[in-house]
Protein backbone atom coordinates (compact mmCIF):
# COMPACT_ATOMS: atom_id res chain seq x y z
CA UNK A 1 0.00 0.00 0.00
CA UNK A 2 1.70 3.44 -0.65
CA UNK A 3 0.30 6.04 1.69
CA UNK A 4 0.56 9.82 1.45
CA UNK A 5 0.66 12.43 3.75
CA UNK A 6 -2.49 14.87 3.13
CA UNK A 7 -2.69 17.36 6.06
CA UNK A 8 -1.74 16.87 10.12
CA UNK A 9 -1.65 19.59 12.88
CA UNK A 10 1.92 19.31 13.78
CA UNK A 11 5.19 18.28 11.90
CA UNK A 12 5.72 15.36 14.74
CA UNK A 13 4.91 11.81 14.08
CA UNK A 14 2.83 11.59 16.74
CA UNK A 15 0.03 14.21 15.82
CA UNK A 16 -3.65 13.50 14.33
CA UNK A 17 -2.78 13.28 10.82
CA UNK A 18 -4.76 11.92 7.43
CA UNK A 19 -3.31 9.85 5.04
CA UNK A 20 -4.46 8.83 1.94
CA UNK A 21 -3.86 5.43 0.21
CA UNK A 22 -3.52 3.92 -3.13
CA UNK A 23 -6.57 2.29 -2.64
CA UNK A 24 -8.42 5.16 -2.55
CA UNK A 25 -9.43 4.89 0.91
CA UNK A 26 -8.45 7.19 3.96
CA UNK A 27 -6.21 6.55 6.86
CA UNK A 28 -6.51 8.00 10.00
CA UNK A 29 -3.92 8.99 13.19
CA UNK A 30 -5.08 9.78 16.17
CA UNK A 31 -5.73 9.24 20.00
CA UNK A 32 -7.43 5.73 20.97
CA UNK A 33 -10.40 7.09 23.52
CA UNK A 34 -10.71 4.28 25.97
CA UNK A 35 -13.93 5.95 27.70
CA UNK A 36 -16.62 5.74 24.59
CA UNK A 37 -18.79 2.76 25.92
CA UNK A 38 -18.98 1.48 22.07
CA UNK A 39 -18.80 -2.44 21.64
CA UNK A 40 -16.46 -2.13 18.66
CA UNK A 41 -15.23 -5.69 17.05
CA UNK A 42 -12.20 -7.36 17.62
CA UNK A 43 -10.82 -6.31 14.22
CA UNK A 44 -11.73 -2.96 13.96
CA UNK A 45 -11.17 0.66 16.43
CA UNK A 46 -11.59 3.84 16.99
CA UNK A 47 -9.44 7.10 16.83
CA UNK A 48 -10.23 10.28 18.12
CA UNK A 49 -9.31 13.31 15.47
CA UNK A 50 -10.15 17.19 16.21
CA UNK A 51 -12.75 18.29 13.24
CA UNK A 52 -10.86 20.83 12.39
CA UNK A 53 -8.40 18.74 11.05
CA UNK A 54 -11.22 17.75 8.62
CA UNK A 55 -12.23 21.23 8.10
CA UNK A 56 -8.86 22.13 7.11
CA UNK A 57 -8.52 19.07 4.66
CA UNK A 58 -11.54 20.04 3.06
CA UNK A 59 -10.95 23.34 2.99
CA UNK A 60 -7.52 22.75 1.36
CA UNK A 61 -9.45 20.48 -1.80
CA UNK A 62 -7.48 17.41 0.09
CA UNK A 63 -10.73 15.33 0.83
Amino acid sequence: MKVTKLISTCDLKDCPTIYATDRGTLLVQGETPTDHGLKIPAHETLVEIPVELIKKAIADGLI
